[in-house]
C-alpha cells in the first residue's frame, strides 16, 4: 500500500484566521477584510481567492501568509522549472481538478513534492498517492491557485526533457527573432532547452556548468563532485539563441559580444530556490558560458554536519571563541573554503553580534548578516571596503580573500583594533600561508599574536555506498597508510552503479588540517623561524596534516586510497 508522508514546518505562531493575519501583517485594513466576508456569504467560495479577486492582495501575497499560517514552505511559480520526471507522475486532469503541480521527485529519498492552493486535500491527497508507485512520500508547498492553473497549462502543454526538445527543434521551425524578448512565451523550444539544462544540472548536483563552443558544435560540461564531465554535445546552430536567452535570464547586455560580461539567475529548481553566477567571455569560436550553481540549501552548512572529527570540530570552536584575530582558510579554488567560512559565520550568527561580510560577489544570502559586494564602479575593493566597515561597528568581518599589501594590512589593522576577521588565502597548506603573508608584504611583529588560526582544505569524493568494494590492502599500502597491525584490514575502492552514474563516487568530503596558533608559534614567526622549524613547533603541540586526515577517511571507507592522492600529495609517506 502506497505511503504518504506530509512533511511540514511547524507554525511560527498561533494559528490565526487568514483574515486576521493579513491584518496583523498590514496587508489589508478591517474594512476591506469586512467587504471581502460580506461578498463570500454571496459566493461561498474561499476567503484567499474573493481577496484576490476583489484586488486587495496579489497571489504572491496570499501564498506567502498562507504558507506561514499553515506552516508549509511557500513556492512562487513565476521563477519555477519543475521536474518532467514529477510531471509524468500525475495527469494533467488530476492537476487541473485538485489545483496543484507536482515540482519534483526526488529518486534518493522516494518523495515527490507537489505545489498546491489547498495543502490539507485529503481527497487529493489519495488520488495522487493511489497513481504513486509503493513507498514514495508526498511532500506539499503552498502556492497560488492562480499561478498553479498557469503553470498547468505553461508545463504540460510541452515537452520539458532535453532530448525531446532537440527532437522538437530537429523536425520544426525555431523562430529565434524573439528570443531577446524579455518575456518570451515558453512555446519557443530554445527557451525550454536552456531551462531543462539547467534543470538538469541541479539534479545531478554539478557546482558548474560549462557550456563551450567549438568550430561544428557546442560542448556542454558539468562539474560533479570536483570532476568535469561531458554530458551532451548540440549542433552548433543552436548556440546563438541559447546565448541571447542566457544573457536575458542574468541581465547581461545582448548587443555586447566581445567583452566579458557577469550577471546572475534566480530560479525555483527541485522545490528550492537555486542561483546561478554567471560568466561569458569570447573565445575563439564564440561567447563561452560558465555558470555557477549556488545552491543555498546545500551551500550553508551547520559547523557539526561538515563530518571532521570531534578533536578538529573543538579546536576550531576554540578558535571562534578568541574575541579578536584572524582566522584564515587556505586551499585552491573549489577546496570548499566559501563553504566552511559561512558555516563558522552561522555558528556565531546570533542577534548579540554585528557581523559584516565583504565578498567577490555574494554567494549565499545569510539573514542577520550585512553582505556586500565589491564594486569596481564605486570603487570599492577589499581594502576599501574594510575601511568603511569599520565605520559600521561590526563584530565580527569576514574578507573574502587576501589578495595584495593593502587588503592585508586592513585586515590586519581591523584584528588588532578589537575585530574578529574570517578571510581566505590561496596557499597549498596552513603553516604555507605564513611564508605567503611575509611575502605580500605583512610584517613578521604584526603577524605575530594576531591569527588566531589557520584551516586547510581540500575536497575528495566519496564512495558511493550501494557499489564500493571492499578488498584487503598490499603490503605497500599498509606501509602508505602507515598501518601496523598484523590483525586483517578491508579498504574499499570505486565500482560504479546506477546511482553514482557508474562513477563510482557520490558526493564529496573535506579533508582539513588545522594549526592553531600559541605563544611559542607567534615567538617564531616574529624572529623569521624558518617553515621546518615552525612545523617541529606544531607537531609537539599536535597539529596534524592534510595527509594524516586523508588516511583517516581512506581507513573509514569513505574514499578511496587513489582518490586522496588525486587531491593531497603522500609521497613523503613512501619513504
Amino acid at each position: 500500500m502506497t505511503t504518504i508522508t506530509v512533511r511540514k514546518l511547524e507554525p511560527a505562531a498561533p494559528s490565526l484566521p487568514l483574515g486576521e493575519r493579513l491584518i496583523a501583517a498590514g496587508l489589508i485594513t478591517q474594512d476591506q477584510l469586512q467587504v471581502a466576508l460580506t461578498e463570500q456569504s454571496r459566493r461561498d467560495e474561499p476567503l484567499g481567492r474573493i481577496l484576490v479577486g476583489l484586488g486587495l492582495i496579489s497571489e504572491s501575497m496570499l501564498r506567502d501568509t498562507l504558507g506561514e499560517s499553515l506552516g508549509h514552505d511557500a513556492i512562487d511559480l513565476a521563477t519555477a522549472i519543475p521536474d518532467p520526471d514529477a510531471l509524468q507522475m500525475v495527469p494533467k486532469n488530476i492537476a487541473r481538478r485538485y489545483s496543484m503541480l507536482p515540482i519534483n521527485f526526488d529518486k534518493n529519498e522516494k518523495v515527490l513534492t507537489l505545489a498546491m492552493a489547498d495543502t490539507f486535500n485529503v481527497v487529493a491527497m489519495d488520488q495522487v498517492a493511489a497513481l504513486l508507485p509503493s513507498g514514495v512520500g508526498i511532500h506539499t508547498m503552498v502556492a497560488g491557485e492562480a499561478e498553479i492553473e498557469a503553470a498547468i497549462e505553461q508545463f504540460y502543454e510541452f515537452e520539458l526533457s532535453i532530448q525531446g526538445i532537440l527532437h522538437e527543434i530537429d523536425t520544426g521551425e525555431v523562430d529565434r527573432l524573439n528570443l531577446g524578448v524579455e518575456n518570451e512565451e515558453y512555446s519557443h523550444p530554445l527557451v525550454r532547452l536552456v531551462d531543462a539544462i539547467l534543470a538538469d544540472a541541479v539534479k545531478r548536483e554539478a557546482s558548474d556548468i560549462h557550456l563551450e563552443p567549438e568550430a561544428g558544435f557546442l560542448r556542454v560540461r558539468y562539474r560533479i563532485d570536483g570532476v568535469m564531465r561531458q554530458v551532451m554535445a548540440l549542433h552548433r546552430s543552436y548556440w546563438p539563441g541559447m546565448v541571447v536567452r542566457l544573457k536575458v535570464m542574468a541581465r547581461m547586455n545582448i548587443a555586447e559580444t566581445r567583452a566579458p560580461q557577469d550577471g546572475r539567475i534566480s530560479l525555483t529548481l527541485a522545490g528550492r530556490p537555486i542561483d546561478f553566477r554567471v560568466a561569458c567571455q569570447q573565445t575563439t569560436h564564440g561567447e563561452n558560458f560558465v555558470l555557477r550553481v549556488l545552491d543555498r540549501q546545500k551551500g550553508i552548512l551547520p559547523l557539526d554536519k561538515l563530518r571532521l572529527t570531534k578533536e578538529t570540530l573543538t579546536l576550531i570552536q576554540v578558535m571562534m571563541a578568541r574575541p579578536e584575530g584572524i582566522i584564515l582558510v587556505t586551499g585552491p579554488t573549489g577546496s570548499g573554503k566559501t563553504t566552511t567560512l559561512y558555516s563558522m559565520l552561522n555558528h556565531r550568527n546570533d542577534e548579540a553580534v554585528n557581523i559584516m561580510t565583504l565578498e567577490d560577489p555574494v554567494e549565499y544570502p545569510m539573514s542577520m548578516i550585512r553582505q556586500t559586494s565589491l564594486n569596481e564602479a564605486a570603487k570599492l575593493d577589499f581594502a576599501n571596503g574594510i575601511r568603511s566597515m569599520m565605520r559600521q561597528d561590526p563584530d565580527i568581518i569576514l574578507v573574502g580573500e587576501i589578495r595584495d599589501e593593502e587588503t592585508a594590512e586592513m585586515a590586519f589593522r581591523a584584528a588588532m583594533t578589537g575585530h574578529q576577521v574570517f578571510s581566505t588565502l590561496h596557499t597549498n597548506s596552513a603553516l604555507g600561508a605564513i611564508p605567503r603573508l611575509l611575502d605580500i608584504g605583512v610584517k613578521p611583529h604584526i603577524l605575530a599574536g594576531n591569527i588566531i588560526g589557520i584551516v586547510a582544505q581540500r575536497l575528495v569524493r566519496r564512495l558511493c555506498r550501494n557499489c564500493k568494494q571492499a578488498y584487503a590492502p598490499d603490503e605497500a599500502e599498509r606501509h602508505l597508510l602507515g598501518i601496523r597491525t598484523t590483525k586483517p584490514v578491508l579498504l574499499y575502492k570505486e565500482e560504479g552503479c546506477e546511482a553514482c552514474n557508474y562513477l563510482g563516487f557520490k558526493g564529496r568530503v573535506a579533508v582539513i588540517e588545522v594549526l592553531k596558533m600559541n605563544r611559542e608559534l607567534d615567538e617564531m614567526i616574529a624572529q623569521n623561524g624558518t617553515r621546518r622549524e615552525l612545523h617541529e613547533t606544531a607537531s609537539r603541540t599536535g597539529f596534524k596534516e592534510l595527509d594524516e586526515d586523508g588516511v583517516r577517511h581512506v581507513l573509514a571507507g569513505t574514499t578511496s586510497i587513489s582518490e586522496i592522492s588525486r587531491v593531497v600529495d603522500l609521497t613523503e609517506r613512501v619513504v
